[in-house]
């Protein structure tokens, strides 16, 4: 009997740290903006390839599936369930499956689902579970739902735990960098980054470094790869390195991508930070040296300037990145997110074509946030003026070169950033193809200054020459890059309250965008030919009204 109670003892011991293991994963979700579903029967599967841990421990897996006349997108995402999302707050979203529920839209049709526990849930969409299971399943779906409905709770946790140790005790002694992965401990991670402090107990992401993808003032990016299973399944990520003498800008920089709402399509998406090295992190050859990541996406096609230099863009790629410049700006500035919950605005004040990275999709996204600044309204002038002259002083607007920045007028913040903005944008468009003689990349003010000019020669050549860089005529003559100049000149305006605000440059991108396919219809119509000539009168010839028609008459009266 007493051995009875201590197997019982044991196997409850067991189970109650098998159970624990379990609680410590976060949500891993598929995350992508706008993809076309692959559909089968009555499941589809959103054809999206990257995926992200939540940052926050509440957010769940969401897939929102839309139809538009013909067109179908599927749209998956972290979300908080608290939240609106698409004008709806979910109801059902306990379960480990994406099921379907179909959502009032004032346009087609709308189904959103919400899922938790299992991995990239919301993957697999679900719109019909019939009253015996499901029906419409492909095949290779039915066997393992059926498995895994019949496991016990315990042996799930068996298994669970001895897929653990197996990890840890076979995994290779050596990784790149001599950074060993460690049991992922995503929960704690990413509550530490909002928290805005470090839980120096939590264990690191099991995390590769491939190669040095660029270096900057304050820090490396490696692209690396995130590992996400034994069976070598694995997701390729950018890590940002600073040296423990850069502290400040990577606490500053992860203060700035822990608030939730920063998130959007044109910012750099942000998956977690860590510190590492220090006492007892190197294997076995004393300590690894002390330093501070920030683990965001990895973006294979570089940076903005690095793309100019080695592409001549399009009229309408020029429109699409340029637009999305701004739209990420904009996004920034606000004081909502585009759901509607209110935000603190950020002022980037190091905005360059360097610090803005090409997404696969012909758009961009900002990053690049160690000087950025939250424009929260309990700061005061005092710190805002402790916060010093930041930023690279080609880009530097008019006002912060002369040190005359109004710190009482939080616009004035982003005033700066909008003057940045219309340098990167003439970089763009003196690389696009309407122009003209499209000559190589330089970046703003090219050879009017050195390659690193410092503050008091742009301060002789923006203040007291009044530069700017250069606008030829012949860019006019196209009639979209004509607007596109006089907005680029409005933005970097002399007088920080004359310029645009990023908003207002969104909608130019807009209004272009809207013309260009006004003028795409034109074309269309025009390749149909024009409507027959009426036949001459008998005995009358008609004046011309043109000097075509004027040459073509003796043929006609032929």
């Amino acid at each position: 009997m007493g051995r009875c109670s201590v197997v019982t003892s044991v196997l409850l011991s067991f189970y109650a740290q098998a159970l624990a293991f379990t609680n410590i994963r976060t949500n891993l979700c598929r995350w992508c903006d706008y993809t076309v579903p692959v559909c089968e029967d009555s499941v589809c599967y959103s054809n999206c390839s990257l995926n992200s841990f939540c940052v926050l421990s509440e957010e769940i897996c969401v897939a929102v599936w839309k139809q538009d006349n013909d067109s179908v997108s599927v749209r998956t995402l972290c979300h908080n369930p608290k939240q609106p999302l698409e004008n709806v707050v979910l109801s059902n979203y306990s379960s480990p499956e994406c099921v379907m529920a179909r959502q009032p839209a004032e346009e087609g049709l709308l189904f959103v689902c919400g899922c938790v526990e299992e991995p990239e849930c919301n993957d697999k969409l679900i719109f019909d579970k019939g009253p015996n299971g499901f029906s419409k399943l492909r095949s290779k779906d039915v066997v393992p739902v059926v498995v895994i409905s019949l496991l016990p709770p315990l042996l799930v946790a068996v298994f669970a735990t001895l897929g653990f140790y197996l990890y840890r005790t076979r995994r290779p002694s050596k990784q790149p960098k001599d950074w060993a992965p460690k049991r992922t401990h995503y929960h704690s991670e990413a509550s530490s980054a909002r928290a805005n402090c470090l839980n120096h107990n939590t264990e690191h992401l099991p995390i590769q470094l491939e190669a040095l993808v660029g270096k900057g003032r304050f820090a490396e990016v490696w692209r690396a790869r995130l590992n996400h299973s034994a069976a070598g399944q694995y997701e390729t990520v950018a890590v940002k390195i600073f040296p423990a003498v850069e502290y400040a800008s990577w606490r500053n920089e992860r203060a700035i991508f822990s608030d939730a709402n920063l998130r959007h399509e044109n910012v750099v998406q942000f998956l977690t930070a860590e510190e590492r090295g220090g006492a007892g992190g190197g294997d076995g050859a004393g300590p690894a040296p002390r330093q501070y990541w920030l683990i965001m996406a990895y973006h294979g096609l570089g940076n903005l300037q690095d793309f100019l230099t080695g592409h001549v863009l399009s009229w309408a790629k020029l429109c699409a990145m340029g637009g999305s410049v701004a739209r990420g700006l904009a996004h920034l500035h606000s004081d909502y997110a585009p759901c509607g919950t209110p935000k603190v605005p950020v002022a980037h004040r190091d905005l360059k074509s360097s610090n803005i990275v090409v997404k696969s999709s012909g758009e961009c996204a900002l990053c690049d946030f160690g000087l950025a600044l939250r424009l929260d309204l309990s700061l005061t002038v005092d710190d805002f003026a402790n916060s010093g002259q930041v930023g690279t002083a080609r880009y530097m607007a008019p006002e912060v070169l002369e040190s005359r920045v109004n710190l009482e007028d939080l616009e004035a913040f982003k005033q700066m950033d909008v003057y940045s903005m219309a340098l990167v944008l003439w970089e763009m468009a003196s690389r696009c193809e309407v122009i003209g003689e499209v000559k190589s990349y330089e970046p703003a003010f090219g050879s009017k200054v050195c390659e690193q000019p410092c503050v008091e020669s742009m301060r002789d050549l923006v203040l007291r020459d009044r530069g700017r860089p250069d606008i030829p005529a012949s860019w006019m003559t196209h009639q979209g890059m004509n607007i596109l100049c006089a907005t680029i000149t409005e933005c970097w305006d002399h007088d920080p309250e004359a310029r645009l605000t990023a908003h207002c440059v969104v909608e130019r991108f807009n209004s272009l965008a809207q013309e260009e396919g006004r003028q795409e219809l034109s074309t269309d119509s025009d390749q149909l030919g024009p409507p027959p000539r009426p036949l001459p009168t008998p005995g009358r010839n008609p004046a011309p009204s043109t000097e075509a028609d004027a040459h073509s008459r003796p043929v006609a009266q032929v």
